[in-house]
């Protein structure tokens, strides 16, 4: 909100110009610059918009200095060890936490949503058994603006309201579907008899053949893994979301943008390139020589799954994720996996070692959630997807909220220009 008593004055070339402060109910205070062009005919500069908020927004909030993620006000580790990702969604997309009646109510209409149009069995068998699974939830998820017609209305409240059901409700099937085609198995239909969790599990892992029982352990530790990336704040896709949404584009194509965004390996590729440097590691005896290269200045490796861009300290969501990878390691056993004896040995040496303390360079959530999903026997192209999964409802939330907001408008962000002067076209035999 604005406090009229605070407000900043920038003078340049002769001009004044006064520039509102905005004051929000945690954080640091924010300086409206929306007039800045009309009365001072400047723009503001900020490569990836680092030091600038795009909008005003109720739903999350991180505190990079203090390690704190706040859902709703809720702290992460609070909703992670007490609570469930469906109970975290609804939080996310009504602003509080459901009553017994409201949440079997949220939970009943989500189960029901969770198959796919049988059609769309052949959009899947349209891609070549080699594609990545990103590959196909960008496909299959922009597709479904094509079979789900009446709810691709974002000015019917109710049709944004089932098609904010839907995607929850259908991207654990697609993404477990693209699993299975991925890897040669036949599709596994949702039951309505599991939780949201542990039917993922199933779809991903039953075969015809015989009968699979999900443990509750794995199931405990995946519900973790989805309410941990629930929601990020204005993170890359987030914002991506949000800007596809401007342009008033149906909910499915806007979600599709999400996850093309989030497949880069700087945004949602990180726990995947954290297994992939264990695997590079190879063996516990290597560990020396890797931390030794990660403190040499100008050697360019790092060790990945330590340290976060926005959490100056530690990332909360570590503390619950590092619990439910010593649960699943317990259960699973590490004698036989190689790279989960090198991440345990890893994160041994590096919390001992008093240079990461030091920078504060902890394990973060993508460092144990990696381990956790290997150890389940994902495959690291599965990693991202299930992030996917797990951020669809931060996405959803965030799409809703700025549709509601009468303040919104199509994104466009100003640019300086530093190409050629204006000049006129030369004919080609005079060049």
């Amino acid at each position: 909100m604005t406090d009229k008593n605070k407000t900043a004055t920038l003078h340049m070339d002769g001009k004044t110009v006064e520039l509102p402060i905005l004051s929000p109910t945690v954080g640091p205070d924010v300086l409206d610059v929306r007039k800045l062009y009309a009365e001072g005919g400047v723009f503001t500069y900020d490569p990836g918009y680092t030091s600038t908020a795009s909008c005003d927004s109720t739903i999350t909030f991180i505190d990079g200095d203090k390690g704190e993620l706040l859902h709703r006000g809720y702290p992460i580790d609070q909703l992670a060890e007490k609570s469930h990702y469906l109970e975290v969604c609804y939080l996310l997309l009504y602003g509080e936490l459901p009553t017994a009646v409201e949440l079997e109510d949220f939970e009943t209409r989500i189960i029901r949503h969770t198959m796919l149009h049988e059609q769309m069995q052949y959009f899947f068998r349209g891609f070549r058994r080699d594609a990545h699974p990103m590959a196909i939830m960008v496909g299959v998820v922009g597709a479904m603006s094509a079979f789900y017609h009446d709810s691709t209305d974002i000015q019917d409240p109710w049709q944004r309201e089932v098609a904010s059901i839907r995607l929850i409700a259908k991207m654990p099937t697609i993404a477990a579907w693209a699993f299975k085609y991925h890897t040669g198995q036949p599709f596994v239909y949702p039951r309505n008899d599991l939780d949201y969790a542990s039917n993922f599990l199933r779809m991903c892992f039953a075969v015809p053949a015989e009968e699979y029982e999900v443990n509750p352990i794995l199931s405990r530790a995946m519900d973790r893994i989805f309410t941990l990336h629930a929601d990020h704040e204005q993170n890359a896709s987030t914002s991506t979301v949000r800007l596809a949404s401007s342009s008033g584009a149906n909910p499915f194509a806007c979600i599709a943008a999400g996850i093309a965004c989030l497949w880069g390996p700087a945004h949602g590729g990180a726990n995947q390139a954290c297994l992939e440097m264990l695997k590079e590691i190879g063996t516990p005896d290597r560990i020396p020589e890797f931390i030794a290269r990660a403190k040499d200045k100008n050697d360019p490796f790092r060790l990945m799954g330590f340290g976060h861009r926005v959490y100056k300290n530690f990332d909360p969501r570590a503390t619950v994720m590092k619990q439910s990878a010593d649960e699943v390691l317990d259960l699973l056993g590490i004698e036989d996996n190689p790279v989960l004896q090198v991440a345990k040995e890893l994160e041994k040496q590096a919390l001992e070692d008093p240079y990461f303390a030091d920078k504060k360079l902890f394990p973060n959530v993508d460092f144990y959630s990696g381990i956790i999903l290997e150890a389940m026997g994902f495959p690291t192209s599965m990693f991202t997807p299930i992030f996917a999964l797990s951020r669809t409802v931060g996405w959803v939330s965030q799409w809703k909220e700025q549709l509601a907001d009468p303040q919104h408008k199509i994104g466009r962000p100003r640019q300086l220009y530093l190409g050629s002067a204006r000049r006129d076209y030369m004919d080609i035999e005079n060049r």
